[in-house]
């Protein structure tokens, strides 16, 4: 897949995950009711060549439309939801369930005569043994319709989105989705729907639609093997049915969004180990809708979905992806721990914001670093104990010229930083050019200010800009007989005396 150029800084990410908690999305669509039994196997059945599964608990949960609420409660959403169930106990254990995560804001129509979806799931570690579905698969009654158009009509005036699960179960019938469309546009209310079945027909109007590649190559019926064809099928569905993007999610080649106007955007997976893909298409559709709700642009939003997406996948069962767990992988693959330390002035003082909206320490000590030496190694580990992350101020070669002389330093730039960032105590490390560091403090503002022990207060460049702010300054006690002009003077004295 070809991927598309990142036009969104890693601040925008972050800003964006923080908003999430402002978002207010309506779900509609499908519920279910997941059941998980888990237990261990240690024996097959004298009865026949089946695992026993010795049960250890059993829980249950929102599932198919509920799983979005579960993955927008857990970004702190404000949600709404509707939907049909049966008139039966599984209906109203759902129902109880979802007024808990929804704070009341669900509207559930129980209809006789049908069963509400209760899918249990057996589990022994990481491994599902069996599926059970109990459940009606069949369109909901007119009257059951009529309740749930009212009930999504009167909840929709709170959202700012809204999402359309479809399990293909029945509850999502088409004068259902005419209405809302119709009442979300009048209102300018952005409706995202996730698709099931061929009739893609029944969702004209959306603002964005997902479906998955299977779903896309069914509803068009194309073959989907390249870019090419991916956009060929996207464009033909968008012109026929006006819809305002699709966004396909394409395992583990990642997504593409088509947009009615303008360019694809290509993202690759973020998953790293995939485990289970139970629900990582509600995890997109809800990320995707509340970071429409909140003003994101639609690239935005879906390259956070994505982020998502990748965490689920990582979990067995139907898991949702929480604010630090998103924050994290966000900075995770942005390079913050794949070992990109070495930083210009810019990112070190937007990779300092963001480590403090973290609730991480930010510590700053500066140096030529010409020949690292244990005195040098010891310091930075003095430092890095003050601090969650540490940033490194490195002299240029210009800096140390002007500084220590002509023949300094012995290491190029590229080699010194290279070696602080080797090391375990060092998070970032940024070449000033500067004879001193005072304006790179000032552009990352760190909490803590580290200088060696030769130091005093007084004279520690910077100290009165981090004191300023309510900062700390820390003198780190250093190694004896560890410097780097003494380290020099013995390889030259080495050097004259000649082979020993």
């Amino acid at each position: 897949m070809l991927e598309s150029p990142d036009t969104y800084a890693l601040a925008d990410r972050i800003a964006l995950c923080d908003s999430l908690a402002d978002a207010r999305v309506l779900v509609v669509g499908d519920l279910m009711l997941d059941r998980f039994v888990r237990g261990k196997v240690s024996r097959i059945s004298p009865e026949a060549p089946i695992p026993i599964l010795a049960i250890e608990d059993e829980a249950a949960m929102p599932g198919g439309a509920g799983n979005v609420v579960r993955n927008l409660r857990a970004l702190d959403v404000q949600v709404s939801c509707a939907g049909v169930v049966g008139d039966d106990t599984a209906g109203r254990e759902l129902d109880g369930l979802l007024a808990d995560l929804t704070g009341g804001k669900a509207r559930l129509v129980p209809e006789p005569g049908r069963r509400t979806a209760v899918k249990t799931r057996y589990v022994s570690g990481s491994h599902h043994l069996l599926r059970t579905d109990f459940e009606t698969v069949a369109p909901v009654t007119a009257p059951s319709e009529q309740g749930l158009i009212d009930a999504a009509l009167a909840l929709l005036p709170e959202a700012a989105a809204v999402v359309v699960s479809d399990y293909g179960k029945g509850g999502v019938t088409p004068g259902l989705l005419a209405a809302l469309v119709s009442e979300a546009a009048r209102r300018e209310i952005p409706v995202v729907v996730d698709p099931k079945g061929l009739d893609f027909a029944r969702y004209r109007g959306a603002s964005v639609i997902t479906p998955n590649k299977a779903e896309l190559a069914a509803a068009t019926r194309a073959t989907l093997a390249n870019d090419a064809q991916y956009a060929r099928a996207a464009r033909t569905l968008i012109l026929t049915h006006g819809f305002g993007a699709i966004c396909v999610t394409r395992s583990e080649e990642g997504l593409s969004l088509y947009p009615a106007h303008g360019p694809a955007t290509h993202i690759r997976a973020a998953g790293r180990e995939v485990y289970d893909v139970s629900g990582a298409g509600d995890t997109v559709a809800a990320i995707l809708a509340a970071g429409i709700a909140v003003g994101a642009p639609l690239g935005l939003a879906a390259a956070l979905a994505n982020i998502g997406a990748g965490i689920v996948v990582g979990k067995v069962g139907t898991a949702v992806a929480h604010p630090d767990e998103l924050r994290l992988a966000v900075l995770r693959q942005s390079g913050e721990d794949a070992g990109q330390k070495e930083l210009s002035r810019e990112r070190a003082a937007e990779m300092a914001d963001l480590w403090r909206r973290l609730g991480l320490t930010v510590g700053f000590t500066n140096g030529c670093f010409d020949l690292l030496h244990p005195g040098h190694a010891a310091m930075l580990d003095g430092a890095r104990r003050e601090c969650d992350r540490l940033i490194v101020g490195l002299n240029s070669d210009a800096s140390v010229r002007r500084l220590k002389g002509p023949t300094r330093p012995v290491q190029d730039e590229a080699a010194r930083a290279r070696m602080l960032a080797s090391l375990a105590s060092v998070d970032a490390v940024v070449i000033f050019d500067e004879d001193t560091p005072l304006e790179l403090i000032k552009a990352v503002r760190p909490d803590m200010l580290a200088k060696g022990g030769d130091y005093t207060m007084e004279t520690v460049v910077g100290a009165d800009v981090v004191a300023g702010y309510g900062g700390r300054v820390v003198l780190v006690p250093l190694t004896p007989d560890r410097s780097t002009t003494g380290l020099i003077r013995r390889i030259s004295d080495a050097s004259r005396s000649g082979p020993g």
